[in-house]
């Protein structure tokens, strides 16, 4: 998972300058930032605090890594079941 140039500390300052009446294209235009990635940010931690934002990210690295974990295993099971039908 590539991870973000932007803290969450950043992206939140980023959403609330929005919120707080600034133009989207100057918004975009001064963090450097796509619109789409802007929208993708708003859609997903709108409304969201720093700290909240931060517990969102922390969730979705550990989950991604149980996923990881989760395939090597199943993959090894079945490399184990098939050694074990092949020798009988």
């Amino acid at each position: 998972m590539k991870s973000s140039k932007f803290s969450p500390t950043e992206i939140t300052k980023i959403l609330k300058e929005f919120e707080s009446g600034k133009s989207l294209d100057t918004v975009v235009r001064e963090y450097g930032v796509s619109k789409v990635t802007f929208y993708k940010w708003r859609q997903r931690y709108g409304g969201m605090e720093a700290s909240e934002l931060k517990k969102v990210k922390q969730l979705e690295e550990e989950n991604a890594k149980l996923k990881r974990m989760y395939a090597k295993l199943a993959l090894e099971l079945d490399m184990a079941k098939y050694v074990i039908e092949k020798k009988l």
